[in-house]
């Protein structure tokens, strides 16, 4: 084996590595608006946690992603340890499919149809149609069909091209010698957990011993322990992954870990155990790639249907090493480590945008409960909701900006452009929420008084105002375009009303009947709501017009003002239910 080879060798693992990662982010993006629903259905159940870790993983191809994107759900809150064990056990399982793939390269035969179930008869022409559908399509999902094919074609001709550099190595005594020695259980297992490490792909470094298993030099003896080695070398994804996270991120990846060891030491214990008594006769024959993928299935199937009962146990071995003390972590909203899989990031983020706008609702209604009974437990609660209120909005948009960055289908596009143009109404809308508080405050501290009538024209207001935050709020969390377009009509109700009370004010104050100071406060309330209807209609434009691929608000207003057949139509309906009270303004006293 001269230098060429070794070029050839380290080229064709560059190869391997970059298709499998282009292969892997590819499948993970196309599975990606599928991936949230089924997290979503995670339960108490292990089995259950079990078949989703596994379908995910068999989907995008990678234990690792399934694990760091565990390690981030449990850290943000979104999963409980306890559901996050059997999903690590599933994408142990799930990562096996890799190598049944791989394996094809082990067929053998001069058969067409053998010839074209080995990947050199048939990547050729997966590159030639992935390549089509990259360039001459302009669909985001027939691209990313063809990234997935021109990934596995890369990630296939590179493990031929490291077969056939590594083919020299079956003459080389010393080679021979190498590998005897990891026919030495622990070495084997340290080498194989090493390799794994210093690749963070299980996947890899199976498809590596597949390429090498061609030479016909590796027996079952050597790649047994190697192959087992390689599944604790893939935690050190997770582990490095939870490295600043909170207590039971890093719980979730030791997990992951004692899952490993402890299954490699039992599989192993038994097997030798039995070797001892039996002497296996097929552990010197030549190892080949079906042969790996059996025993790498075997195993997998194997420690999970001996740890899977007892994943409690698991859960309390890792509280054991990792205990509660007195500053237990907190979890993070927005984690990070989510943004590696953009479309569980952008359903965390919507997430929680939905919880900043669920607890802005609360804030706004118990401001406006201080201006008929004053609290002052409540009006404390208020300010410090709104300080909660405004880190959301800084955190939320700090997380957005990095995601934007991120490759990501088009649907996920849509969603963050939606967040990025409501989060900062949401927000002010809480500010709007702190203004009436002070007008509250006012209203107690100097015990200014407002007439009936007055209180009466602000109990129809404020019962719109619930309305439209309410309607935006439900449209906004279900993404209801229909809801959304019923927003406008009565943002305008809004404006009338507050229209129709300022001119009764200015007739109060020109009879002399309505006090200056308490009209100030009144005034103040009136900027107050109006402006919190023209958030939320911002809102609904912004929902709107993202779906349709337009970004200008002012035009859509203006256009379904016009435009709307429904709008003329609502606008009535709203009219009609939302109306002032009929007095007599000489009567009226402020």
């Amino acid at each position: 084996m001269d230098i060429f080879n070794v070029f050839t060798l380290f080229g064709g693992l560059a190869l391997f590595l970059f298709g499998m990662d282009i292969m892997g982010k590819a499948l993970e993006k196309q599975a990606g608006n599928k991936l949230q629903p089924i997290l979503a259905k995670m339960t108490d159940n292990p089995m259950k946690g079990f078949l989703l870790g596994l379908s995910v993983t068999a989907v995008i191809q990678s234990s690792s992603a399934t694990t760091v994107m565990v390690v981030g759900f449990v850290n943000s809150g979104l999963m409980q340890l306890h559901q996050a064990v059997g999903v690590i056990m599933g994408s142990n399982v799930g990562t096996t499919v890799t190598a049944w793939i791989l394996s094809l390269s082990g067929i053998e035969g001069d058969g067409f149809l053998v010839r074209f179930l080995n990947p050199s008869g048939f990547s050729p022409i997966l590159a030639l149609i992935g390549i089509i559908l990259y360039m001459f399509t302009k669909s985001a999902r027939s691209r990313g069909i063809g990234t997935i094919l021109l990934g596995f074609s890369m990630l296939m001709t590179g493990m031929e091209i490291m077969s056939d550099a590594m083919a020299p190595l079956a003459d080389m005594p010393s080679f021979q010698a190498l590998f005897t020695k990891f026919e030495m259980p622990i070495l084997g297992l340290l080498f194989g957990a090493g390799l794994t490490a210093l690749i963070q792909s299980s996947s890899a470094s199976v498809g590596i011993l597949q390429a090498l298993s061609l030479t016909g030099t590796i027996t079952c003896g050597s790649a047994l322990p190697i192959i087992l080695g390689q599944n604790i070398g893939t935690c050190v994804t997770a582990m490095l992954s939870s490295i600043g996270a909170n207590k039971s991120a890093r719980r979730a990846a030791i997990v992951h870990l004692y899952f490993n060891i402890i299954g490699s030491i039992l599989f192993m214990t038994v097997f030798y155990s039995l070797n001892a008594v039996i002497h296996f006769s097929f552990l010197s024959a030549p190892v080949t790639p079906l042969t790996i993928a059996i025993i790498h299935t075997c195993f997998n199937v194997l420690a999970t249907a001996v740890l899977l009962p007892f994943a409690r146990g698991l859960e309390k071995l890792a509280y054991l090493t990792i205990p509660d003390r007195e500053n237990p972590g907190k979890t993070e909203l927005l984690d990070e480590r989510l943004l590696a899989t953009p479309s569980i990031a952008v359903r965390n983020s919507w997430t929680q945008t939905v919880n900043m706008a669920g607890l802005m609702r609360t804030n706004l209604l118990q401001a406006m409960s201080l201006l008929h009974k004053w609290d002052a437990k409540c009006a404390d609660k208020v300010g410090a909701d709104e300080d909660i209120i405004d880190a959301y909005e800084d955190k939320i948009g700090t997380y957005l900006v990095k995601l934007s960055e991120r490759d990501m289908t088009a649907a996920d596009n849509r969603e963050v452009a939606v967040l990025l143009h409501t989060i900062g109404d949401f927000e002010r809308i809480g500010d709007h929420a702190c203004n009436i508080y002070d007008s509250a405050k006012e209203i107690h501290d100097k015990q200014l008084h407002l007439s009936d009538t007055a209180w009466s024209e602000l109990a129809v207001l404020e019962s719109v105002i619930q309305d439209i935050v309410d309607r935006t709020l439900q449209a906004f969390e279900t993404n209801d375009l229909a809801q959304a377009r019923k927003i406008e009509p009565l943002e305008q109700v809004v404006d009338d009303l507050v229209r129709s009370m300022r001119d009764r004010h200015i007739r109060r104050l020109q009879q002399g009947v309505c006090g200056i100071e308490a009209g100030f406060v009144l005034q103040d309330l009136l900027v107050n709501y109006e402006r919190i209807a023209d958030h939320c209609s911002n809102v609904a434009a912004a929902m709107v017009e993202v779906a349709e691929d337009k970004y200008e608000v002012h035009e859509y207003l203006d256009t379904m003002r016009n435009a709307d057949e429904k709008f003329d139509e609502r606008y009535e309906k709203y009219g009609r239910r939302y109306v002032l009270p009929d007095t007599e303004e000489s009567q009226v006293k402020s």
